[in-house]
């Protein structure tokens, strides 16, 4: 089988940068990306005979420092960032279907990040390269709580990494970051042309 390569990592911060620069309300930070992903997809197949569905397949989110994942605010939330905010935004769009999410995460300051913050972030992308070289749910779960064990931080519980499929943002076949004797998931092998999405969740413990 052929090996994935993560260049996600290289385009999704100069998108983040093009998006946000300069705003700072979080109400404000979702809107303009679900803006962006109906505006670029809108753009899409727009000679073609048959009508394809697109746009939105999951509205951006912004959770920011302790909430872990997925928080959309309500349109009166009032929240303004903070320097030294550390973001997880994420969003995901389809075209016929077919869905494609990303997120980064981004401390909202100038210049290098440094001290727990860089290295947080950089333990959740070593995760992310090391489930590319395996096959089996159970086998990235084990890897990733061996590799959690030599850092001084700590995989969140709960989160699910879930195959993709058309029209199927939640496919059966599931990878479960850190297994315990309250959550288990089916043992299930990777194939080739399936396509996940994977949620790697890295806390301080703070």
């Amino acid at each position: 089988m052929a090996v994935l390569r993560p260049t996600v990592f290289c385009s999704v911060p100069r998108l983040f940068n093009r998006i946000y620069a300069g705003i700072t309300n979080a109400v404000d930070i979702c809107e303009k990306g679900d803006a962006f992903i109906k505006e670029h997809t809108g753009n899409m197949y727009k000679n073609v005979k048959k009508k394809i569905e697109k746009r939105i397949a999951f509205p951006t989110c912004l959770s920011v420092n302790n909430t872990v994942c997925h928080f959309s605010p309500l349109a009166s939330d009032e929240t303004v960032l903070e320097e030294g905010d550390v973001l997880k935004i994420d969003m995901g769009c389809h075209v016929d279907g077919f869905i494609a999410e990303v997120a980064h995460t981004h401390v909202l300051q100038d210049g290098k990040v440094t001290g727990k913050a860089a290295d947080v972030i950089a333990a959740a992308k070593f995760y992310f390269l090391l489930i590319l070289y395996l096959w089996q749910n159970k086998d990235v779960s084990e890897a990733v709580q061996k590799v959690a064990a030599t850092y001084d931080y700590k995989i969140v519980e709960g989160v699910l990494s879930h195959q993709l499929k058309q029209f199927v943002i939640d496919g059966n076949k599931v990878v479960l970051s850190v297994s315990n004797p309250d959550t288990r998931v089916d043992d299930a092998e990777f194939e080739e042309n399936e396509v996940y999405a994977i949620d790697i969740v890295t806390s301080t413990g703070d």
